[in-house]
């Protein structure tokens, strides 16, 4: 008797299958990776309009035309066709000028840089990527904390970003786009979590030896929850000065959670200006 193999192939089908949920890109928590979302399925449609009648086609013809079908019509001086020229170059031009429209749009609406259509005044974070850790600072409530990012849902963020020395990438998936921290340079991210949970946070650029690993929970957090996790910040014995930030410098593998409840002022723009002239970066580190 042949045996059943249906219960492992459930088994395997259900493992191969079982992170599909969980692909972030398709399942966003946010205004911003929703519409991303929506854009990537819209121009895989629109793409899937030439790809699945050319496939399809390819095995028609080649079973219409095959050698052993002698009512094929056989035309070896066949050369034009108007109406076949029209379906190739037509259709391809539409979806062209559709998905060009779309880029275009997209390219102001989803611009890192524009602040979200909001009447809530946008929550600021300094995010700084060190090798191989994040550092977030929280300038507003003068607190930092160093792979774990936690912000109130339903408000917009507005993520200021650079970086100490190599590029890296600062990218949470299910809340929108990603964008280059780089050294010297600062550049702004406008998120905003729809609800309430916790994101996986990456750095999707290679940066060397403890890239793998330089990963952060972003937590979008109730108010209320949120107003917590600041009062255990703040209860922190560690200060982030100077000279405990040269430490942070240091480079390090699977850096664990830190908090720091209070920061330098300025900190943020003193690793800002550290490439620019003596002058500039002094008067940048010494501020306030």
């Amino acid at each position: 008797m042949k045996k059943n193999n249906f219960p492992r192939l459930a088994v395997l089908l259900s493992v191969l299958l079982g992170g599909c949920s969980d692909f972030a890109l398709l399942n966003p928590a946010g205004a911003i990776a929703q519409e991303q979302k929506n854009i990537i399925l819209m121009a895989v449609g629109l793409m899937l309009l030439v790809v699945v009648p050319v496939i399809l086609l390819t095995l028609v013809f080649a079973w219409r035309y095959r050698a052993s079908n002698k009512k094929a019509t056989y035309a070896p001086d066949w050369a034009h066709s108007t109406k076949i020229e029209i379906v190739v170059w037509l259709i391809p031009a539409i979806i062209i000028v559709i998905l060009g429209t779309l880029v275009i749009k997209s390219s102001h609406k989803l611009d890192p840089f524009r602040p979200l259509d909001s009447t809530v005044k946008p929550f600021v974070i300094e995010a700084v990527s060190l090798d191989w850790k994040w550092l977030f600072i929280y300038p507003q409530q003068q607190v930092a904390s160093v792979n774990q990012l936690v912000f109130p849902a339903n408000v917009p963020v507005e993520f200021r970003i650079t970086s100490v020395n190599v590029m890296n990438s600062f990218f949470i998936p299910q809340l929108g786009s990603q964008i280059y921290a780089m050294p010297g340079m600062r550049t702004q991210l406008h998120l905003i979590a729809n609800q309430a949970g916790s994101y996986d946070g990456i750095s999707s650029n290679y940066s060397g030896r403890g890239f793998s690993d330089m990963k952060f929970k972003a937590i979008a957090a109730s108010q209320d929850d949120f107003n917590s996790w600041l009062g255990k910040v703040k209860h922190s014995t560690v200060k982030l000065d100077l000279a405990r930030y040269k430490k942070l410098e240091i480079p390090s593998d699977k850096s664990p959670i830190e908090y720091f409840s209070t920061i330098k002022p300025g900190l943020f723009d003193c690793i800002l200006h550290q490439y620019m002239p003596v002058d500039v970066k002094t008067q940048a580190c010494e501020e306030n």
